[in-house]
C-alpha cells in the first residue's frame, strides 16, 4: 500500500469519512452526482479505491477492542489504557461506536455500485477487485454481529441527506448476507490460491463462510446444516495448495517470515505507512525493564510500547498446564529483576522490528492462519458428534505444539471444553478469544459469566450498547436488550 496514493484517492473522491467529522449513524458525507461522475471513470480509479478501502480496514482491525478485550486474555499492564470493554464497564455513555465500521461498508458499496460499467484492460483483475469488496462488507458485517448483534443492513452507499436511517436487522438476517457476500467473493475470485495474502481470496473467502456458519449454528439458532456448510468450506481452505503448519510456531508472527505457509490472510503493515500494530499495547517501555538481567531478550521500545495490557494470570495458567508447550514462550514473556524478582509479564507475539533507532511494531495483523481453521474443524466436528475425528484435528495442533496427543475424556463436552482451551493457547491476542467464549457460552460448554474474571458478580448483557450519541440521531434503532 502506498500511503501517498491512498490520500490522493480519498482527496479525489471526497466520499467519506475516512476522517473526521461523521458523528451519527451512516452520516457519511454525501457524494454528489458530480463527483462521482467525474471519478468513477477508469481501471485505475476502481484499484485506487480498493487500495483505500483496505487502509481503512487496516484501521478498524487495528484494535483488541472488540473481539478481545472482554475476555479473559489480558490483565492490567505497568500503564493505563484499559478500554471499558476490559472493564465491562458498558453503557449508553461509555459504549464504543460503530461509525468507522459503516463508513468501510458505505466505501465497498460505493465501488459495487459505480464500477459495475468500468472496462478492465484483464477481466479477471476486476473481477477479483469486486470479489475484494464483497469479502471486506461481509467481513465487516461479520465483526458487528459478533460485537452489536442486531446492526442495521445497508447494501447501497448513503449518498443523499433524504435517505432514511436504518433501523437495526436481526442478527440472522445480517448473517444471511454475510454469507451472501462470501458465496459472491468465492465465485467472482479469479484463481482458487492466493495473489497476495495480504489482500483477500478465495481460501480467506471460505475461512470467512466458515467462520460465519460455525457462529449462525451456535449463537443464532442454527442446525446441523450449519455446522455441514461451515466443515465443508474448511474443507477448501485445507485442500489450498501450499498451505502447512510452521513446525516453529514463533515463526508464524516474525516479520521475517510475513505471509508465511500458515497464513491465509493478514493486514499488512509497513514502518512509516501506518502506526504501530496493536501489539504494541502488551509491550514495555525500555523505561520500565532497563535493570532487567533478560532485558536483550524483551520485545521492548523507546516509543510506541505501552504496557497496558499483560498476558492473563488465567492464560499463563492454562500454558503452564503442558510445561513442554512451546507456544508460551512465544505468547508471554516475563521481565526479571537483578535481584529475580518479577518487573512485568508481556505479550511476546507480534515482536516488531528493531530498527537503528528503536523497535518498530510493524508486524502483520493475521486474520485467518491454518493454526487456527483446524481447530474451528476440531470445533464443528464435536458438536457434529463426530467427537473422535474432533480429537484427531485437535491432536494435530497438540503435536506442532509440543504437548502431545489428547488424552482426556472423550465425551463430546470435555472434548469441546479441551477445544476452547487449546483455541486459548493457540489463538492469544489474535482477536478471538471473545467470540470463542461466545460461541461455546451459546452452547453451554461454559458460563461466560465465570470464565471471565470481570464479568464474575455481574449481569451485564454480552453485546455491546450504542452509544447515546448514535440513539440521539436516529430515532428508528432501539438500545441493546439489557441496557
Amino acid at each position: 500500500m502506498k500511503t501517498i496514493k491512498i490520500w490522493l484517492v480519498l482527496f479525489a473522491v471526497g466520499a467519506a469519512c475516512f476522517g473526521t467529522g461523521c458523528n451519527k449513524i451512516l452520516d457519511v458525507k454525501t457524494v454528489s452526482s458530480i463527483t462521482n461522475q467525474n471519478y468513477w471513470k477508469a481501471e485505475g480509479d476502481v484499484t485506487g479505491y480498493l487500495t483505500g478501502i483496505y487502509y481503512d480496514f487496516r484501521n478498524l482491525m487495528n484494535t483488541t477492542q472488540y473481539l478481545e478485550d472482554r475476555g479473559d486474555s489480558f490483565d492490567q499492564g505497568l500503564e493505563i489504557g484499559v478500554t471499558n470493554a476490559w472493564r465491562q464497564n458498558l453503557t449508553a455513555s461509555t459504549a464504543p461506536n460503530w461509525i468507522s465500521f459503516y463508513n468501510l461498508i458505505h466505501h465497498c458499496n460505493l465501488l459495487l455500485k459505480y464500477s459495475q460499467d468500468i472496462p478492465f484492460a484483464n477481466p479477471s483483475d476486476k473481477s477479483r477487485v469486486f470479489a475484494e469488496a464483497y469479502f471486506i462488507r461481509a467481513f465487516t458485517y461479520f465483526v458487528l454481529v459478533r460485537a452489536w448483534g442486531d446492526v442495521p443492513l445497508v447494501l447501497e452507499p448513503t449518498e443523499s441527506g433524504d435517505q432514511p436511517m436504518a433501523p437495526r436487522s436481526p442478527a440472522s438476517d445480517v448473517m444471511t448476507q454475510i454469507i451472501k457476500d462470501a458465496n459472491q467473493a468465492i465465485a467472482l475470485f479469479p484463481e482458487d490460491g492466493f495473489v497476495n495474502k495480504s489482500e483477500a481470496s478465495k481460501p480467506a473467502a471460505y475461512a470467512l463462510k466458515a467462520d460465519a456458519f460455525l457462529w449462525k449454528a451456535k449463537v443464532l439458532g442454527g442446525n446441523a446444516t450449519d455446522l455441514d456448510s461451515s466443515l465443508a468450506a474448511i474443507e477448501k481452505v485445507e485442500a489450498t495448495s501450499g498451505l502447512a503448519l510452521e513446525s516453529n510456531f514463533a515463526n508464524i508472527f516474525s516479520t521475517s517470515n510475513r505471509n508465511g505457509k500458515e497464513v491465509i490472510l493478514s493486514i499488512h503493515f509497513l514502518r512509516d505507512e501506518q502506526s504501530n500494530m496493536y501489539g504494541q499495547g502488551l509491550k514495555p517501555r525500555d523505561i520500565f525493564v532497563a535493570t532487567a538481567k533478560n532485558v536483550a531478550d524483551l520485545p521492548y521500545a523507546k516509543n510506541g510500547a505501552r504496557s497496558n495490557y499483560a498476558p492473563s494470570a488465567k492464560l499463563l495458567a492454562h500454558f503452564d498446564q503442558y510445561p513442554s508447550d512451546n507456544r508460551k514462550d512465544a505468547s508471554a514473556i516475563t521481565a526479571i529483576s537483578a535481584t529475580g524478582g518479577v518487573i512485568g509479564v508481556f505479550g511476546n507475539k507480534f515482536r516488531g522490528t528493531v530498527y537503528s533507532d528503536d523497535r518498530y511494531f510493524d508486524n502483520d495483523i493475521i486474520v485467518y492462519r491454518l493454526g487456527g481453521i483446524i481447530l474451528m474443524q476440531a470445533e464443528v466436528l464435536a458438536a457434529l458428534d463426530k467427537v473422535p475425528d474432533a480429537i484427531t484435528a485437535l491432536n494435530r495442533v497438540r503435536q506442532r505444539a509440543g504437548i502431545g496427543n489428547y488424552t482426556g475424556a472423550s465425551d463430546k463436552k470435555t472434548v469441546e471444553k479441551a477445544i476452547l482451551d487449546a483455541r486459548f493457547r493457540e489463538l492469544f491476542c489474535e482477536q478471538k478469544r471473545w467470540s470463542d467464549l461466545m460461541r461455546f457460552n451459546a452452547e453451554g460448554v461454559i458460563n461466560i459469566y465465570d470464565e471471565v474474571p470481570n464479568l464474575q458478580g455481574k449481569h451485564i448483557p454480552l453485546y455491546f450498547p450504542i452509544p447515546t450519541s448514535i440513539m440521539d440521531v436516529n430515532p428508528s434503532l432501539k438500545q441493546t436488550e439489557g441496557y
